[in-house]
């Protein structure tokens, strides 16, 4: 872990901090979320920078973000960006608690052996009680599962769901990645058993569309919410990647996530174009890549991660102009009907 010493003043939230941030209705419910909300996949793990973790989330929460979005296995190492948030919170945000939705998951690896993975009720329950415990809370405002598992019965993993609410360790549930017949699915079988499907989490962008193909057709007609998450397609939607690959950047430096020859030509001649109507617009890229899923009344709120304060004040802007010409529109089609 990065050593980083230096001392943090005593965090009071800022007053105003509700006065600027949009907030949208989940579905059917009585839950409200900020347009925009911060996820902690990248930059929260033990070699990360602390006090810049510590400063994103008082950003974040001073922008009147009031939602976090962990899963069990963010880091690197696997549950360490749930530790960095457990302290971040013991220190800063005791006392704002009931203000904050705090959100986990589960689903992808996490340990070793047959029981650490996928979606048995023995590894989803296990999974939120450790985070629960490395969080320091007692409850998760939103539990989901991470991914479809295609041969654990869909009841099981539902009922393991609907446990967590029975026993008050979550507030609400929720499902991530799964495509739209096995949304149905899983929100008939959750509300025979009296919990309602609260939010789907998919992955959705500009450049990643598969959700227009039903998924979001089946969530209004279920009263669910949706929230997308990679809205910056790993950061190919920003002006990062303009003139080249930066070696400081994601696809410089960790291979993991976004490698270099995703960037092809056709790609970057996209980017290009795209940029230049976020210019004509007065947003970058990136604000305007957020404002084009917001656009759409069924996205709830666009989960975005970033590597400084600086980024998330710049994420929030981009509900400064949510509005799309026909044009616009048009354009913006064209130039990635022609990339693909």
């Amino acid at each position: 872990m990065k050593s980083n010493q230096q001392s943090i003043p005593y965090y009071e939230a800022q007053p105003s901090r509700y006065k600027d941030m949009t907030y949208r209705r989940c579905g059917k419910s009585g839950i409200l979320l900020p347009a925009i909300s911060l996820g902690l996949w990248h930059n929260f793990g033990h070699a990360d920078d602390f006090t810049n973790a510590r400063n994103i989330v008082r950003t974040a929460f001073d922008s009147g973000i009031t939602h976090f979005d962990l899963a069990n296995n963010y880091g690197p190492p696997y549950g360490s960006a749930e530790e960095t948030f457990g302290r971040i919170l013991k220190k800063d945000f005791k006392r704002y608690r009931d203000e904050l939705l705090i959100s986990s998951k589960a689903g992808w690896d996490m340990w070793d052996g047959p029981y650490g993975d996928l979606g048995s009720k023995k590894y989803l329950i296990a999974s939120l009680d450790q985070s629960l415990k490395r969080m320091g809370l007692d409850y998760v405002d939103i539990f989901y599962h991470h991914r479809p598992d295609p041969d654990t019965p869909l009841e099981e993993t539902m009922g393991a769901l609907h446990q967590m609410v029975q026993q008050g360790k979550a507030l609400y549930v929720g499902v991530s990645s799964y495509p739209a017949d096995l949304t149905r699915q899983a929100s008939k079988i959750l509300e025979q058993m009296g919990t309602k499907l609260l939010i789907h989490q998919p992955r959705y962008n500009m450049m990643d569309r598969w959700v227009e193909d039903g998924l979001l057709e089946e969530l209004e007609s279920q009263g669910t919410g949706a929230i997308a998450f990679s809205p910056l397609s790993q950061g190919i939607l920003t002006d990062k990647y303009l003139n080249g690959i930066p070696e400081d950047s994601r696809a410089g430096k960790d291979k993991r996530y976004l490698k270099a020859e995703q960037l092809t030509k056709d790609k970057l001649d996209a980017v290009k174009q795209l940029n230049v109507i976020a210019k004509n617009r007065g947003q970058s890229l990136a604000q305007m890549a957020i404002a084009w899923l917001l656009k759409d009344d069924r996205i709830t709120s666009v989960l975005v991660g970033v590597s400084s304060p600086e980024q998330i004040r710049d994420n929030v802007k981009s509900i400064d102009n949510l509005n799309f010409s026909k044009e616009e529109l048009e354009n913006i089609d064209k130039i990635l009907n022609d990339e693909n």
